[in-house]
C-alpha cells in the first residue's frame, strides 16, 4: 500500500499522485463519512461533488462508498473495496470517521490490504485517522459527536498505518489553523511524533 497524504484537497503534487496509481487501476473509492455530522445536507453535497470532480479531472474513475451502508457487514465491504486501485478519504471530523471505520469493519480490512497494490489518499481527517493515536486531535475536532448512537464510546486509537500523527492546516488560511497549532504543541508536550502540514503540502509514502 502506498500513501498520498494531503493537508487539503488534492494538494500540490497531482502528477506524483497519478504516478502512484497501481497497475493503472484508476477506480477510486471516495469515502466521505468524516462529514456524517454535517447538518447542512446541501453544503455537504457541494463539497462531495467538488472533491469527486477534482479527482475525475485528474483522470480517476470515482465512485462514492458510504461506510454506513456496511455497518455490521464487513465481509460485504471488503468485497466492495477489493476492485479499487485507490481509496480517497476526505476531511471532516476524525473521530466520527474513526467510528464509521470501526462499525463497518474498515479498520480491520485496511490492514488486510497492507500488502496489496493499493493507493490510500485523502486529506485532513482522512489522513489524521491513519496515526497510532487520535490524542491531540481533540483540540481541533470534537471527540464527543456521536451520529451513529450516543451509546458508542469515543475511539482514541487511530488505524496505526503510519507511525506518526499529522496536523493538517498548520499555519494556513484555514479556520482550524489556530487550533492545529495547539494540537502540535500538545503532541510536543506529550512526546507524540507529529508532522505539521500546511495546506497544499503532501506527504508521500511509497
Amino acid at each position: 500500500m502506498k500513501f498520498y497524504l494531503s493537508s487539503y484537497k488534492i494538494g500540490n503534487q497531482p502528477d506524483r499522485l497519478m504516478a502512484m496509481i497501481p497497475r493503472n487501476n484508476k477506480r477510486t473509492a471516495y469515502i466521505s463519512n468524516a462529514m456524517d455530522v454535517t447538518s447542512n445536507v446541501q453544503a455537504r453535497g457541494v463539497r462531495e461533488r467538488e472533491d469527486m470532480s477534482d479527482l475525475r479531472n485528474l483522470g480517476l474513475e470515482v465512485e462514492k462508498i458510504d461506510l454506513r451502508d456496511y455497518f455490521g457487514k464487513a465481509v460485504d465491504l471488503e468485497s466492495a473495496l477489493s476492485p479499487f486501485g485507490v481509496l480517497w478519504v476526505c476531511g471532516g471530523n476524525t473521530f466520527v470517521l474513526r467510528q464509521a471505520m470501526r462499525l463497518s469493519g474498515f479498520d480491520v480490512i485496511i490492514h488486510r490490504f497492507r500488502d496489496k497494490d493499493l493507493l490510500y489518499g485523502g486529506y485532513s481527517a482522512g489522513i489524521c485517522v491513519l496515526a497510532p493515536t487520535l490524542k491531540g486531535l481533540h483540540l481541533v475536532d470534537n471527540p464527543n459527536l456521536k451520529p451513529y448512537g450516543e451509546e458508542l464510546e469515543t475511539i482514541w486509537e487511530g488505524l496505526n498505518l503510519i507511525n506518526f500523527s499529522i496536523a493538517p492546516h498548520f499555519q494556513s488560511d484555514h479556520p482550524e489553523s489556530e487550533d492545529v497549532t495547539k494540537e502540535v504543541d500538545f503532541c510536543k508536550a506529550h512526546n507524540i511524533p507529529c508532522k505539521p502540514l500546511r495546506d497544499g503540502e503532501v506527504i508521500v509514502i511509497e
